[in-house]
């Protein structure tokens, strides 16, 4: 191929990427081989790519990448969550540009604008993933609303409430009064905001006390005094024990209610009293189920005032309390207002202030379902990466509450539930069945003839109804390892017993519980076993001033922007290079540039290599610099696999970064390419081309586009169509000369000592200069002098037993090195400069010396870390001597 000057991605992308979905590369049926899964966590519908997506999905593609070079069966599973409370109010914001009110629809016409919107912008995220490199098994993506996968959740709920597992009943919710639905515990984030404590006047009945004596009240939801049902005091609190008994009205519509005890009341906040409203708060809730009072609910369920609550009914909420403050004060209830912060809930889907409310809810048993789920993570048998999450994991399972799985939407899987016009209910998948348990109800002993039966069915038809709300959305997604593969609907089919359970799974720790240990909790209940073995936790990518990225701060770049000007290999390196598992990202744009740049050197790399000729009767002057890469590459790689068995992904590309910049390009392509416009021997060439080879599979995870482009290139041989990179052998380590590998950090300490020389003097690269050694070590100077003589262009080597008189010196393990300089030293700046080390030199000996004496260090560190700090210290001592004995010979 054309060499160009600069990496082009815009030019390899799409080319390589539309190659690999021709020849069915990310495709993966059931065989023979090792089985490597990861099931997508499913991006919703309503989502376009941001930040963290591009950072959870390049991680999973590198796993993915690396599983099917070492010859793994790799089957990544992509889709995508209905997501119902975000997409309905997608479909209803459409349908008012278009003037449509949802309440003008029915269910079904609803429906259909709700499918033609999937259909017109539910694909976006997938698409976009591809432009990352997302190598996803897209034959086998799924939908969680998709036919297959609602029946799984309606068997799922069927079977759960035939156990026993799942029940209907009134109970205190998170009403989300924008979405006019129920949401889960999970779905509620905590804010801290600027309120008003509104202290408020109520009086003491008359028939029990004066008619000028008052009992005053704080609170910050003054809107809510209509539904209270009682003030409640503190049994030990002796301001109040004259109230005991007696009752009081509520200000504005004097209505008469009991005053209670209960030591749930703190004394030292606010007054000491509490109004309790048990439709409105759930600890009021628990109070007044407690004393057995009336729960007054005078709230819609769009969070404006009903008729219960007498007086500015159908004002919204909030309006209501600024006018309700206004009347109180102006009937003399009002004693002051406090500026007051407090944490209040607001929906993660529509950020309205969520409303605690009692409402008639289905819910599942989470109980008994959570222990073999905590089992699974403490004992090991499922892995939290990093760790740190292991805890919380176990307070929120130790603490689980029954889920509430019913949502007020129509978007969604609609309630499996049947009510007959008296209020009675079934439990089925069809209208039929459920006429067929309304007639096992009513026929309790069989007796009714055929045509009694259908004589009943007949006439309950036309009264019977479907429960209207729909399942949470989590509910749907808790199967996914189990649905994608069609293990519900059907049971031990080839694709689940092979898949199943799935390898790893890459997520956000926000998600971990209403998510993942769901997806545990359903593995061992519908599969009897876990549904995954590891699960690798991101972080939240942040700006580099550390904020949460959001729309709102404007601090999100766009993800496809940033592909198109840094490239897709660019963008996946930029996001690793500062991702430690578990921990924020704090991204940076540079990084990405960084990536590009990595690209660069690579490509650079690539047309020096090409760029050389080979003549075939030269022999091989570089046998030790083959031999230490050789070495290097099995250091480097043992490193690399032990960061991916420690889901170090971020310190595996930093190794391989500095393994190819490093090692490969400024080291071994420096010791071994020959002299400018001269021609490089066979051994050599064939050697470094094979390096080259090695190197782009360490990188393909990582890098999949150039090193694709690379991989075809006629320097690397012919390529069959089915001979690409994304399914080469990915490198196997080999054994490491560590003896060696000590030599050559030698060898390029010398170098980078003459180039500093060179610097300081200003002394040209291309001026030979002569080097004297005074050996100390044991090192095979004969095998490694031809080397440093070519990297620092060295004209003669001597080997001195002394000092050599007036010469620059420096040193380099134990060994002491000598440039006979053209000029007279400056014997005080020489004298300063080894003043100066050796001040240095004596700094790090304290500080090494300190952690040495230090008991709970030497208890506590490994061998090898203790042996690397003596050793340090040793090579510290002796340099010290050697300046020492340089500054008396001046």
């Amino acid at each position: 191929m054309s060499i160009s000057t600069k990496y082009d991605p815009a030019e390899t992308e799409d080319k390589w990427y539309s190659y690999w979905l021709s020849k069915k590369f990310f495709h993966s049926e059931p065989d023979e081989r090792e089985p490597y899964t990861i099931v997508i966590p499913p991006p919703n519908v309503t989502g376009v790519l941001h930040m963290g997506h591009m950072l959870n999905n390049t991680i999973q593609d590198v796993m993915i990448r690396r599983a099917r070079m070492q010859g793994k069966n790799a089957c990544w599973v992509p889709g995508t969550d209905h997501a119902s409370i975000a997409t309905e109010a997608k479909v209803v914001a459409m349908l008012k540009e278009r003037g449509i009110s949802k309440k003008d629809l029915t269910r079904e016409e609803f429906m259909a604008y709700a499918w033609e919107w999937k259909e017109k912008y539910g694909g976006i995220i997938l698409d976009q993933l591809k432009k990352l490199g997302a190598s996803c098994d897209w034959d086998r993506t799924r939908f969680t609303m998709e036919d297959d996968l609602s029946e799984s959740v309606i068997d799922c709920f069927i079977d759960l409430y035939k156990k026993g597992k799942i029940y209907r009943g009134v109970r205190m919710v998170n009403w989300d009064p924008a979405g006019k639905t129920a949401v889960s515990d999970e779905e509620v984030i905590r804010k801290e905001v600027n309120q008003k404590l509104y202290y408020i006047k109520y009086s003491i009945a008359p028939a029990t006390g004066s008619d000028t004596e008052f009992l005053t009240i704080a609170t910050t939801r003054p809107e809510t005094i209509m539904a209270d049902a009682a003030i409640c005091i503190n049994p030990n609190d002796e301001r109040y024990t004259h109230l005991k008994g007696k009752k009081v009205f509520v200000p504005l519509i004097n209505r008469e209610i009991p005053i209670i005890e209960d030591e749930y009341v703190t004394m030292d906040f606010g007054t000491g009293c509490l109004k309790v409203t048990p439709a409105h708060d759930l600890n009021d809730y628990e109070l007044g189920v407690k004393h057995k009072l009336p729960v007054i609910d005078i709230l819609n369920d769009d969070g404006t005032l009903n008729e219960l609550a007498v007086i500015l009914v159908g004002e919204d909420r909030f309006i209501a309390r600024k006018k309700i403050a206004v009347l109180l004060d102006e009937a003399g209830h009002l004693e002051k207002v406090e500026e007051y912060k407090s944490q209040v809930g607001f929906s993660e889907r529509t950020d309205a202030a969520i409303e605690p409310k009692l409402s008639l809810q289905w819910f599942c048993k989470m109980d008994e379902m959570a222990k073999p789920a905590l089992a699974d993570v403490l004992n090991g048998d499922v892995k939290l990466i990093p760790e740190k999450f292991v805890n919380t994991y176990r307070h929120w399972m130790e603490n689980v509450r029954d889920w509430n799985i019913s949502r007020q939407l129509w978007w969604g899987q609609r309630i499996p539930a049947w009510f007959d016009d008296k209020g009675d209910w079934v439990v089925a998948r069809t209208k039929e069945d459920a006429l067929n348990e309304f007639l096992k109800l009513k026929d309790i002993d069989g007796k009714f003839t055929e045509e009694e039966a259908n004589g009943f069915k007949h006439q309950l038809a036309d009264f019977i109804r479907q429960d209207d709300d729909v399942l949470d959305t989590w509910f749907s997604s808790w199967l996914w390892p189990i649905s994608v593969f069609n293990g519900l609907k059907d049971p031990g089919n080839k694709d689940i017993n092979y898949y199943y359970p799935t390898n790893d799974l890459v997520t956000a720790p926000e998600i971990l519980f209403f998510w993942v240990a769901r997806m545990i909790m359903a593995g061992h209940e519908f599969m009897g076993k876990k549904p995954f073995t590891n699960v690798y936790l991101t972080g939240i990518v942040r700006d580099k001033l550390g904020r949460k990225m959001s729309k709102s701060l404007g601090n999100s770049p766009d993800p496809i922007g940033l592909i198109e000007k840094y490239g897709a290999d660019g963008v996946r390196v930029g996001m690793l290079l500062c991702s430690p598992a578990g921990n924020d990202l704090m991204f940076d744009e540079s990084y990405c540039e960084q990536g590009r740049n990595f690209a660069n050197k690579i490509w650079n790399a690539f047309r020096l290599v090409k760029g050389w000729e080979v003549d075939e009767t030269l022999a091989n002057p570089n046998t030790q610099a083959i031999l230490w890469f050789e070495n290097r590459f099995n250091e480097a790689l043992a490193e690399i696999e032990d960061n991916y068995k420690q889901y170090r992904l971020s310190e595996a590309l930093m190794t391989t970064y500095k393994l190819v910049w490093d090692d490969f390009c400024a080291w071994y392509l420096e010791m071994v390419k020959p002299v400018y416009q001269h021609p490089i021997d066979p051994v050599s060439l064939k050697a470094t081309i094979g390096f080259f080879e090695k190197i782009l599979t360490l990188l393909h995870p990582f890098m999949p586009f150039i090193t694709e482009e690379l991989w075809h290139d006629e320097l690397f041989g012919t390529k069959g169509e089915m001979d690409c990179i994304i399914v080469a052998p990915y490198p196997v380590v080999g054994a490491a000369d560590l003896s060696l590998l000590k030599d050559v950090e030698v060898v390029k300490g010398i170098v980078a000592e003459v180039r500093n020389i060179r610097n300081t003097k200003q002394i040209s690269p291309k001026e030979g200069l002569p080097l004297s050694v005074k050996v100390n070590s044991s090192l095979a100077y004969d095998k490694w002098l031809t080397i440093i003589s070519k990297l620092a262009n060295i004209t003669e080597v001597d080997f001195v037993s002394d000092k050599v008189a007036g010469a620059a010196g420096f040193m380099v393990g134990n060994d002491e090195f000598f440039i006979q300089l053209n000029e007279t030293i400056d014997v005080d700046a020489e004298r300063e400069r080894l003043n100066g080390e050796l001040v240095y030199l004596q700094g790090f000996l304290k500080s090494v010396d300190a952690k040495l004496s230090n008991e709970r260090f030497v208890q506590n560190a490994k061998p090898e870390i203790i042996q690397n700090e003596r050793n340090k210290k040793a090579d510290a001592e002796a340099k010290v001597k050697i300046i020492q004995e340089s500054l008396l010979s001046l």
